[in-house]
């Protein structure tokens, strides 16, 4: 190991795989593979998900949630907890819900191929973006 300090909000920038905790109604953990994108500079973690998914009827029961991410190679690991905001889904490509998944897309992966094929797509499919203000975050690196 090297002697720099870890920081976990480092590894939540870097991760584009990670597993997201949210509150059943029995209160017990449910847990979905999910793509995030952390704007560490806004200090939120965005995900897009499906509305009618376990994941998204809890959050708008339960807005609490944890994000835990791990580096390729197993060694390291970061949670982010917080407080998650659902926007969408949306009806108009056009409309706001629509535009805050194209803001997301643009900020975790780049300029897409036909963006009004996935505007479209964003309706059909009944996308959400959560948003989660990070309240908290801790993690370690092993070795």
């Amino acid at each position: 190991m090297n002697g720099a300090p870890f920081d976990p909000r480092a590894l939540l920038a870097d991760s584009r795989l990670g597993v997201l905790a949210t509150i059943k109604s029995d209160g017990r953990p449910q847990l979905s593979p999910v793509m995030p994108f952390y704007d560490r500079e806004a200090d939120v973690l965005y995900v897009s998900m499906t509305e009618g998914r376990a994941k998204t009827a809890n959050l708008r029961r339960d807005p609490r949630a944890a994000l835990e991410v791990t580096s390729p190679d197993g060694w390291s690991w970061a949670t982010a907890e917080g407080t998650a905001t659902l926007t969408g889904p949306g009806a108009d490509p056009h409309g706001p819900e629509v535009q805050a998944l194209v803001d997301y897309y643009r900020a975790a992966a780049g300029e897409h191929p036909d963006w009004d094929e996935y505007r479209a797509v964003m309706v059909s499919d009944r996308r959400v973006l959560m948003a989660m203000a990070v309240e908290h975050v801790y993690g370690a690196r092993l070795r």
